[in-house]
Parts: C-alpha cells; structure tokens; sequence
C-alpha cells in the first residue's frame, strides 16, 4: 500500500485554498509539511492545527517573488527535517483582465508570482534535490492554459509557461533523480478571485466557483497520489476539473 510516511514536503501559498488543504492532507497521511505564505499568522495557526492533530509541521514566511525567500524556505525545510523530498509550488493569483485594458501592472504581477516564483522554486531546490539524489517539483497549473478564455490571456500565459518548464525539466532528468508533476485545477472553491481587480469578472468569477466549484482538497488529492509513488513512477500531468465543467 501506498503511503506518504516520511515525506518532507514545502508547500508555497498555504495559507488558504489549495496550498492548505494539501498541507492538512498530506500531514494526516504522514508527511512532514512545511508551509509558506506571506501572512504568518495564518500558517502558523494552520500548522498548530495540524500539530494538535499528531502531524509534523513547520512554518516559513514566504514571498516567492523573492529568489532569497525560497532559498530560506529549503534550508529551514532541510535544518528542521533533514531533507527535502518535495516541493509543491502552490502560489499563485489571478488578476485578469482583457488585453485591451492594459493592465500591465497586473500582467507583470501575474508573471512574477506565477512564473518566476515558481523558477525561484526550481533555483532553491533542484540544487538540493540533486545532492540529496532524489526530488520531486510538483506546480498548482491550470486549465486556463488548455482552452484560453477571453480576460485570461496572460494569466493562461504563466500558467502554459510553467508548463512548459516543467516538460523541459523532465525531459533534462531522466536519470531518475528529479521527478515533476503539473497539476491543473479548473473551477476550486478558493479565494483566487480575491485578486481580482475588475469588479464584474471577480463576480463573475465567486458565481461559477460557488455553482460548479468542488473543494480545494479534490486538488489536494492529486498531489497526495502523485507523490506517493514509487520513486521509478512519475505522474506527468494531472488534470482536476468538476464534472460539470466545459
């Protein structure tokens, strides 16, 4: 039987959503977490949470727009628990917008926290993967980059190019040491939209999540199976949607 017993895992943007139900899951099946986000309080109150039902878990505050920040989150992932078997790089916003509005702010937003918080994790850790011979990178993607709505041009466009590292990581590690999995979500009841800055598409946004969304520990699962396989097993790609979802 499969088990998660032993696991050190660093998880980016715990602090609600995905990242969170992950943390708590992973825990409970075993795992040591460590988790990152940039408001303290709130993973520090998660992980005494996952404390006060028996896990293992470890905080770090993180912004992962920072290469510096995840740098610190491997080493305290490794002083506490002796290595790092994997990362899961979770954070990630949502401020779209149609192209025509030219939000560049926003844009560069997206492109710092989606795609260079999550090269800033491949930096920190693939290092310590190697001298360790053996990790695993998992990445929160998304299924807007499978069929590209109008507003999500550039958020698609982060998420595709996160994809894309991942397929060239791969295919730069098939001796065996370092493991990827691009894990995309579609509707997940999560506070995503909250970084949304156009009024009507952010509502737009809560009304589908509340009428078709499933819950964040659907995704949560995903990582949970991938991560529990054998080292000679590697789960490229999953793709989590609610059934009714187009």
């Amino acid at each position: 039987m499969l088990s998660l017993s032993g696991k050190i895992v660093a998880i980016t943007g715990a602090s609600g959503g995905i990242g969170e139900a992950t943390a708590r899951l992973l825990a409970r099946r075993g795992a040591a977490v460590v988790l990152a986000a940039r408001r303290s309080e709130r993973i520090d109150a998660i992980a005494q949470d996952i404390r006060e039902e028996g896990g293992r878990a470890a905080t770090c505050v993180v912004d992962v727009t920072k290469a510096e920040d995840l740098r610190r989150l491997v080493s305290t992932t490794v002083e506490r628990y002796g290595r790092i078997d994997v990362l899961v790089n979770n954070a990630g916003i949502a401020p779209i917008s149609p192209l025509a509005d030219l939000d560049t702010e926003g844009w560069s937003a997206m492109i710092d926290v989606n795609l260079r918080g999550m090269l800033n994790g491949v930096a920190a850790a693939l290092p310590v993967f190697r001298e360790q011979g053996k990790g695993h990178l998992v990445s929160i993607v998304s299924v807007a980059g499978l069929s590209v709505s109008p507003s999500m041009a550039v958020y698609a466009a982060t998420k595709n190019a996160v994809r894309t590292v991942h397929e060239g990581l791969r295919t730069e590690s098939t001796d065996g040491v370092v493991r990827t999995t691009a894990i995309s979500p579609g509707y997940i009841r999560t506070d995503l939209a909250d970084s949304m800055a156009d009024p009507a598409l952010r509502h737009r946004t809560r009304e589908n999540m509340d009428a078709m969304g499933i819950p964040p520990e659907a995704v949560a699962r995903a990582v949970a199976f991938a991560v529990e396989q054998p080292d000679d097993v590697e789960i490229g790609e999953i793709n989590v949607r609610p059934t009714v979802q187009a």
